[in-house]
Formats: C-alpha cells, structure tokens, sequence
C-alpha cells in the first residue's frame, strides 16, 4: 500500500475543473487553445507591460503535494505568491480520473491517517476518509492467508499464529519492531544509522518464509522495489506510521488530498497549463530571479522561486546549478484497473490482497469499492491491480491478459471471465530511487534566490512531500526576514 505514491500518469483525462474560490468549485470547459489566463488571473504586477516581465512575490513551480504545501506556508504569513502548475489540474503525481462512473486514482495510493505532518494540514474528515481492514490476506499455496494487526484484531491475528506465512516467532518480532518504532522520534529514525531494508530485517531475525512470503510484497509494493534496497531509515518510518493510523481511500477519490491544499489558497494565485522551461537564478541575493514559460512569456519573483517538480525534471531545470542526478534505477510501476458486477467479487473484505507465492507478475490488488463503495456506480466494483516495474516492452494488450490469466488461478476463470478491463496506467517514475546512502533531510536552498522541494528532498511518502514544501518556503521566509512573529 504505498504510502506516498504521488503518481503520473501516460493516459489521462484532460480535467475541466478550475479553482474560482476557496469554497466552491464551478466547470468552465475552455477552448483548447485559450491561454489560462482568460479564466483564472495572476497576483502579479505590472500586467499591462510588454516590456518588463511580470513581478510577484514568490513563484511556485508545480502544484503536486509539495508544492501546495509550501503555497499554503506562504499564504499563513500573507506572502504574495504565483503557482505554476504543467497540466490542467493540482495534484502532480496524485490524480484521480473519473471513468464511465468510476473513480480511477492513477496508480495504487494510499493514504495513511498517522502521517504527522498530514495530521497538521489536512482536514480528514472533510476528505470522508474510508479504511482499510488493518493487515492482509497473502496468496500462497492456492490460497489466502490472513495477518493481521494483533491490536486491532486480535482474534484474526490468533487465528493466523500457525499460518505458513511465517513462524509464531515472526509475528512476536513484529509487534516487537513495532514497539521499538513507537519509542523513537520521527527525527531520530530519518537520521539514523541505515542498511538496505532486507539487512535490517534479517538483523531482526525475520525468517526466510515471513520475507518472501509478507515483507517483499508488501513494503516491496510500498517502495516500488522487491528487493527491499530502500533505506531502513524510510521502513521505520512508515513502520511507525502504520502503527499509529490507519490505511485509507478518500472516499471521491485520492486527487481529494491536493484538491483541499488548492482550496484553501487564494482563487487568483494558480495558473494551470503553464509550463516553465528555464529558471535564470542569480547567486547575487539583492537579485530577482526569472522563470520562462514555454509560451515564451517572462515571469520574475521579487523574494525567490520554489521548485516544487518530480525529481527528473527539476534536475533538467536546474542543470548547472549544485544538483545531482537523478538516482537509477527510479521506481516503476503499472497499475490496471477492470470493473466487475459487485455479486462477482470474489473478497467482501475491504482488505490488501498480496501476492506471496514467489510466482507471476502481479504484487498486489484489491477491490477499490470494498473500501469505498463511491469509487464505483451503484452495483458495479472496481479491482485495482499493482506491478513492481515498468513493462515497457509488454504490450498493454499482452500485459492484460497475462493479468486476467494470473487471476484466474487465484480466483477462478467463471469469476475473472465476467470482468472488464478499463485502464492500464504506466508509471515510469513513481518514486525516487531511496536506497542507501540517504539524506532525508536535504537543505532546500540551492541558493538564496531558488529552493527545491519534494518526495527526493526528504522521503518518499505523502508527508514526506508536505514537510519538504514547507521547509522550502519556510527557509525562504527566513532568508529574507520575511517570517511572522
């Protein structure tokens, strides 16, 4: 259940929707070809000018989580500001599509309720968040086996001590690292002494069974990485945070996540379809920094440029300044989703379903309207299916049927044969590569005129996003004395 799988996506809808207040929302289909500003204005000055660049405070650029975190710091003090979103909707790699009726997120996410900096700036009931049933049912020998979560059910979980999942001793080292986890500080793990997450478990003396059969697909389908390579530093953390709260779906949908950060932003402060393609960064600190649209259009920012993008593209972008590559090989995923009559759900369980038999190509699945029933029409499911890796040289039509097959053998062909497939969404970076050695905690300054924030500033997590936007804007404010006392 990847807890920050902020996801793009090669097949999209293009979204009608244009944020007009911080209470409602109202559908403006545009021309294709009108320029953004038609229907939603800049903060900017000097507007009637053809000869000077126009001038805000501070430019956002890219409105994914990241970057309406730091909007939302810098609309607390009353900073003027300027939000550059790509495409026609908030959200970067956390959207949603809505097809034929159902709601489709694009790629698998999950939202976890015991992220503390999430607990901070979003309001969970307004999202109408629905749970997920606190463990798993793994795949394995023909069958499914549950583990559980002893302290929200302690029957299944008894129920599950001899399972062939793992060892009675396995489930005791569980609730054992859980332990260990809740006593530290959430600086204290992100700074600590790290292995890959595979050496950390072996060192806990997890069995060979539990590993294979629990831990590589499910943190593996976390982490977009079955070897479990990712840092420990990262796996503790979210170890921590699973703990603590409780796996959920947005019941409209995750795109619901950015959707209430946009809202509460000024309506005249983003500008969708505007791309930016250079950043003309000075190191002088008195000097102004420019950003360049891809329409050819000059924006300058009078405290500072916050780069709030994917890590592949804020390295194009800052290509010279003090950057690094992006980190290969970068975490891929593909997500399918097919739609089924309800009565031929095979699982009534609003439950993860792994795959821990060692075989095939799918990590895991679930069926989306177990959780939320909203995420379909009335008396229709949606079963949403993860694999760990791109498939690029699989066809989609090929990479269908080698699913629908894979399933069959799990549930049946008189089920399977009833479904219909409706979208395949390929996800060539969905997260950072974060393996050992790791600095979760980068500096966002590149200099004191430009900032970066994202998932590869901190940790590949929703919250991990949200607190780098906010320590973005916050040093920003700091260099220039701008913060609120």
């Amino acid at each position: 259940m990847p807890p920050c799988l902020c996801l793009p996506a090669t097949h999209s809808l293009p979204s009608p929707t244009l944020l007009l207040s911080t209470r409602h929302r109202i559908r403006l289909l545009k021309p294709p070809n009108a320029s953004s500003r038609i229907s939603l204005e800049s903060p900017l000055s000097n507007q009637t000018s053809t000869s000077q660049p126009n001038t805000t405070g501070v430019i956002v650029i890219g409105g994914g989580l990241a970057g309406l975190a730091a909007a939302n710091r810098l609309q607390a003090d009353n900073i003027p500001f300027l939000l550059l979103e790509a495409s026609d909707a908030v959200g970067g790699r956390v959207r949603t599509d809505i097809v034929d009726g159902y709601i489709l997120d694009r790629g698998f996410q999950i939202f976890i309720t015991g992220y503390p900096e999430a607990r901070k700036i979003l309001d969970y009931e307004s999202l109408d968040l629905r749970k997920f049933y606190s463990g798993a049912q793994v795949y394995y020998g023909g069958r499914f086996h549950t583990v559980a979560d002893p302290l929200r059910h302690f029957s299944d979980s008894l129920q599950s001590l001899t399972n062939p999942i793992g060892t009675v001793v396995d489930k005791l080292l569980i609730g054992l690292t859980r332990l260990k986890v809740l006593t530290q500080g959430d600086d204290e793990i992100l700074n600590a002494e790290e292995v890959p997450t595979i050496n950390l478990l072996k060192k806990i003396g997890f069995s060979d069974a539990i590993l294979e059969r629990f831990f590589r697909p499910f943190f593996g389908g976390i982490f977009f990485d079955r070897e479990l390579g990712t840092t420990s530093r990262l796996f503790n953390f979210i170890f921590k945070c699973l703990a603590l709260g409780d796996n959920t779906l947005p019941a409209k949908g995750i795109a619901a996540i950015p959707e209430q950060l946009a809202a509460k932003l000024p309506s005249n402060s983003i500008l969708f379809n505007s791309r930016v393609v250079s950043i003309d960064s000075e190191s002088d600190s008195s000097s102004r920094t420019r950003v360049k649209l891809q329409n050819g259009e000059m924006l300058e920012s009078e405290f500072g440029v916050i780069l709030a993008v994917e890590e592949p593209e804020a390295v194009k972008l800052l290509a010279g300044e003090r950057t690094a590559e992006v980190r290969q090989p970068v975490r891929s995923t593909v997500c399918l989703y097919f739609s089924a009559d309800q009565d031929k759900v095979p699982v009534r369980d609003p439950v993860l379903l792994l795959n821990g038999s060692g075989k095939g190509i799918i990590n895991n699945m679930f069926f989306a309207t177990n959780v939320a029933p909203s995420y379909a029409p009335a008396g229709k499911a949606l079963v949403s299916v993860t694999l760990v890796g791109l498939y690029g040289d699989v066809t989609d039509e090929d990479l269908v049927d080698r699913v629908l097959k894979e399933l069959s053998g799990w549930f049946g062909e008189s089920v399977i044969g009833s479904w219909s497939y409706l979208r395949m969404y390929r996800i060539r970076f969905a997260q950072p590569n974060q393996c050992p050695p790791t600095n979760l905690k980068k500096n966002p300054k590149i200099n004191p005129g430009l900032y970066i924030c994202g998932d590869y500033v901190t940790n590949a997590t929703f919250d991990g996003a949200l607190v780098s936007g906010k320590k973005a804007a916050e040093t920003l404010l700091q260099d220039r004395a701008l913060v609120n006392v």
